[in-house]
């Protein structure tokens, strides 16, 4: 047992083999997990460079533990959309996140809700007619259509109580003239949606591209907007995150490995 939990100090705790693992007991194997976890987390967001982008450590690890649960539900694109809403708009916010690549493919602005707030997000609700932002976890449509603010990208909110309402109120990706270096050297702030997180026109096309077809998108806030949700569930995303690795073999069973020795 020690010879494989020796690798947990290094990368090469992420390559351990199953059958290894396997043998050792489930309390030692949910450690080595987590370990693991830990440290591909904290790699990615150094060799990304993150932290001089102005997203920090917790949130970027929120926005994992959600996405490896939604990817145990349903398989997608491995991009990472997140919008950090506890920065004002005024600055890049938006991060759009090749995991498989390890690459930023975007950092750019993006609008809230204009109930929300002026430059930053104070509000935010699921209710229609609202305006405001609705903050949660998000998956994106598999097509983009055109509508009056030319193409966009439908999102299909996953958290009930907080984005659940999204398709009806019409909340989708797309762009806006308002969402540019320039309108906040005019105003001190972006032009605000109707709830939708809006882009830059220049890179909307890109950007939706990118991110359509079942992709994951975390949307942020201020810890006092109350948010909670079942895809933060720290000990589900370890097991697919382990899964993915092939740290876990397929036919071990979850309640196995969640389970005490």
């Amino acid at each position: 047992m020690a010879a494989v939990l020796s690798c947990t100090g290094s990368a090469r705790a992420q390559q351990a083999p199953a059958a290894a693992l396997a043998e050792l007991p489930a309390s030692a194997r949910k450690v080595f997990y987590q370990t693991a976890f830990e440290q591909k987390t904290t790699q990615l967001y150094t060799k990304l460079k993150l932290s001089e982008q102005g997203l920090t450590l917790p949130v970027f690890r929120r926005a994992l533990v959600g996405y490896y649960n939604l990817h145990a539900k349903k398989s997608g694109r491995a991009v990472l959309t997140l919008i950090d809403y506890t920065r004002p708009s005024a600055k890049k916010r938006l991060w759009v996140i090749d995991l498989a690549k390890q690459k930023v493919l975007f950092h750019t602005l993006v609008a809230h809700g204009k109930s929300s707030g002026e430059n930053v997000a104070m509000a935010f609700s699921n209710k229609g007619g609202s305006e405001m932002t609705s903050l949660g976890f998000y998956r994106t449509a598999a097509t983009t259509y055109v509508g009056k603010h030319g193409l966009s990208l439908k999102l299909y909110g996953q958290d009930p109580g907080f984005n659940t309402n999204a398709e009806n109120r019409a909340v989708v990706v797309h762009g806006a003239e308002y969402v540019c270096e320039e309108f906040v050297r005019q105003h001190g702030r972006l032009g605000r949606s109707q709830g939708c997180p809006a882009l830059p026109l220049a890179q909307t096309t890109a950007i939706v591209k990118a991110i359509k077809g079942g992709s994951v998108l975390y949307l942020h806030g201020p810890e006092k907007a109350g948010f909670h949700s079942k895809w933060l569930d720290f000990d589900q995303a370890v097991q697919s995150f382990a899964r993915k690795e092939g740290m876990l073999s397929l036919s071990q069973p979850p309640s196995v490995e969640a389970g005490q020795d």
